[in-house]
């Protein structure tokens, strides 16, 4: 067991019965397990039997001997356990949290239709929002991941009943309101441009207005077929003004595409759209999840103004929307993590995002491309740390300078009992572990309660 209080957490009941947490101590400690880590996409640093040092939660490096000025601070030892760094989900949907598994024999256009557009309307009642949102959070804190990027809906409270959560929660997440004001059905749909603006602005005060710590906000346009024009140039303007964040989808699926074309005859790619009114890069960071038909223009376009790609493998195989070429887009060098999708995916794990990353990578390469090579481990482990991690700063690796983002898991029952070096250790666990092997995590150096 560690020893000491340092970074455990406190659990409390506040006045409206719902369950948050307080830190209790500093985030200044040592780490002692067996270690793995990215430092680029093709490559693993290993460490077994090493010492993560961790000031004010930022790492200092891991070193084979912990060195005599660090000996005095409070030390966690997990000999024998896998260290890696938290996992990054750049895309998921909260409010779909509710319906995982349902309609997965749809496309894209369907499923929206039949499926998630109904089920978020519901969040206009705040008292629905705060049942859902709660077991979404709760699965997310016993999960392996430490940051994620959330949609939630068009209902401002709601929006912030979930931002509360997850404060409290310990993980660090950026957060949405959704807007639409075009294409979407009652109770979704906003009522013009400048409604939805004013919105916006009044939910991005309430926010500030909070204090938050580790919850920020993210502008969130749903895509280009769901707002008008006057929303994205507003949005746009948004962006440049306060220095936020942007997320969206982009080139899922062949239908989606074709409307957006039907749309905007004269754009010369689905993300010349989203450029035409300042939101792909030019005004802040950005994620377009998906990706999966992105052509030459596109890619080129994705590159020069360091867009993030969230790519999301399982939602993309069970709405039928494709395969995208990861491959490509690590050859080009395009910032790019993993996204779980809920609903579109079944799991909020990025774990399981990795394993389905490396399949359909094999897929590709034999139905599509036969000259590309599959997704290695090192490279799904990239993007599952340090890849989407950059989309929040230096964050993903244990490399000095990063901020302390760790996963522990207890992987000796994961198989029958014998020794195997960390990288195999690492890909049993990819593939085997879930919230039961997770013996401790933290964000930002603060640990993280998991049950």
């Amino acid at each position: 067991m560690p020893k000491g209080l340092h970074g455990r957490w406190c659990a409390l009941t506040n006045a409206a019965g719902r369950l948050s947490y307080r830190p209790m101590a500093s985030n200044t400690f040592v780490l002692r397990g067996d270690f793995c880590y990215s430092e680029t996409p093709a490559s693993l640093v290993m460490r077994e039997d090493g010492y993560l040092v961790c000031v004010e939660g930022v790492s200092r490096g891991v070193f084979p001997r912990l060195p005599d000025e660090y000996r005095a601070l409070p030390l966690f030892d997990y000999r024998g356990k896998l260290v890696v760094p938290g996992l990054v989900d750049l895309h998921t949907h909260a409010p779909q949290f509710a319906f995982r598994g349902l309609g997965m024999d749809c496309g894209l256009m369907e499923w929206l239709s039949v499926h998630a557009f109904p089920e978020e309307a519901k969040y206009a009642d705040t008292r629905y929002a705060e049942n859902a949102y709660a077991q979404f959070v709760d699965d997310l804190v016993k999960g392996p991941n430490t940051r994620s990027v959330i949609f939630a809906t068009v209902h401002r409270e709601s929006v912030l009943l979930l931002m509360d959560m997850l404060e409290a929660s310990g993980l660090v997440c950026m957060a949405g309101k959704v807007n639409m004001d075009r294409n979407a059905p009652d109770g979704l749909c906003e009522k013009d441009g400048e409604a939805s603006l004013l919105q916006t602005r009044r939910w991005l005060a309430e926010c500030a207005a909070r204090h938050y710590n580790n919850t920020s906000p993210i502008l969130t346009p749903r895509f280009v077929p769901s707002c008008t024009d006057g929303l994205l140039r507003g949005l746009g303007k948004l962006q440049k003004e306060f220095s936020l964040p942007l997320q969206s989808h982009l080139s899922e699926n062949a239908g989606e595409i074709a409307l957006v074309k039907e749309l905007y005859p004269d754009a010369s790619c689905y993300g010349g759209v989203y450029q035409r009114f300042g939101l792909f890069g030019e005004n802040g960071r950005t994620v377009m999840a998906h990706c999966v038909w992105s052509g030459d223009e596109e890619i080129a376009l994705l590159k020069k103004n360091s867009v993030f790609v969230a790519h999301c493998p399982q939602s993309n195989t069970n709405l039928a929307s494709g395969i995208a070429p990861v491959r490509r887009y690590l050859e080009e060098g395009l910032a790019m993590g993993l996204g779980s999708d809920v609903a579109g995916g079944v799991h909020t794990s990025i774990f399981r995002a990795m394993q389905d990353a490396i399949a359909v990578s094999k897929l590709r390469q034999c139905l599509v491309a036969h000259h590309e090579k599959p997704l290695t481990i090192e490279e799904a482990f990239y993007l599952a740390t340090k890849g989407g991690g950059a989309f929040f700063g230096n964050v993903g690796s244990f490399e000095a300078g990063y901020e302390c983002d760790i996963l522990v898991i207890d992987d000796a029952n994961l198989a029958p009992r014998v020794s195997l070096p960390v990288k195999e250790r690492l890909e049993r666990a990819v593939y085997l572990s879930d919230g039961r092997h997770i013996a401790a995590k933290w964000a930002r150096g603060v640990r993280c309660a998991i049950g």
